[in-house]
């Protein structure tokens, strides 16, 4: 656990360090922002792009830093434990909704987020969850249709639909 801990503190500061970096590069639609002028409030117009990208990373990086000095100071539970990282149901269960997240992320390109989410959820709730079908169905079904109204049709960002995008532009026809 030891190692483990530093491990992920390491990787999770570099992560921050690295969208803090991303959050900083002016919007390709305007050359005239420089590099990190876009991560603070712009007059007249509130937050800049990547105002909450930049400080929520910069709240992560600071929180990496924090358990790295736990660790290195060993107050902390996980800096003071031999007991190994993963036990055996531990990987099992690691392979098995890591499999599945590949798996949803494969099927994006297929199927679209929208089905992708389904079969995803149909997975997790059904097999790993053991549900019952009624509700795994439920929520499978209904929490895709409320993440299309909520992102395709309210915000207007549009999210790949893969072989099934035939299926919404009756959707669209009606709501847009």
């Amino acid at each position: 656990m030891r190692k483990a801990e530093i491990v992920t503190a390491v990787i999770l500061a570099i992560l921050s360090l690295y969208l803090m970096w991303k959050s900083g590069e002016p919007p390709s639609w305007n050359p005239d922002i420089a590099r990190f002028d876009n991560i603070w409030m712009i007059k007249g117009e509130g937050p800049g792009s990547g105002f909450w990208p930049f400080w929520l990373s910069f709240i992560m990086f600071l929180s990496t830093i924090w358990i790295a000095v736990n660790w290195f100071r060993k107050t902390s539970p996980m800096s003071v434990s031999d007991e190994p990282f993963l036990d055996a149901y531990g990987m099992k269960m690691l392979v098995q909704v890591g499999g599945g997240l590949f798996g949803f992320l494969a099927l994006i390109h297929i199927i679209g987020f929208y089905g992708a989410m389904c079969v995803f959820l149909i997975y997790y709730l059904k097999f790993l969850g053991r549900h019952t079908m009624t509700v795994t169905l439920l929520i499978s079904v209904l929490t895709p249709v409320v993440c299309f109204f909520f992102f395709d049709i309210a915000m207007r960002i549009v999210l790949p639909k893969g072989y099934l995008e035939p299926l919404f532009i009756p959707l669209y026809d009606i709501f847009l």
